[in-house]
């Protein structure tokens, strides 16, 4: 399952939520304040690349490579 993370714009709480695909447009309410206006994260991809440093953090999930090897 996914993890998708949100914020909650009356108190400012962040949390994450891992939700079933199937679930994953339900926006579930505030665990701090009961807020049923949360709202999903836009959240940094992690993807490994063979250059030998570990890992590279882009923005998005298509990265400018692209592919699979």
């Amino acid at each position: 399952m996914p993890l998708y993370e949100y914020r909650c714009p009356d108190c400012g709480h962040e949390f994450e939520m891992m939700l079933r695909f199937s679930e994953s447009n339900k926006i579930p309410a505030c665990p701090r304040c009961e807020g049923i206006r949360t709202q999903k994260k836009l959240s940094t991809v992690a993807t490994f690349a063979n250059s030998g440093s570990g890992y590279q953090s882009t923005g998005s999930s298509c990265a400018s490579s692209g592919g699979f090897s």
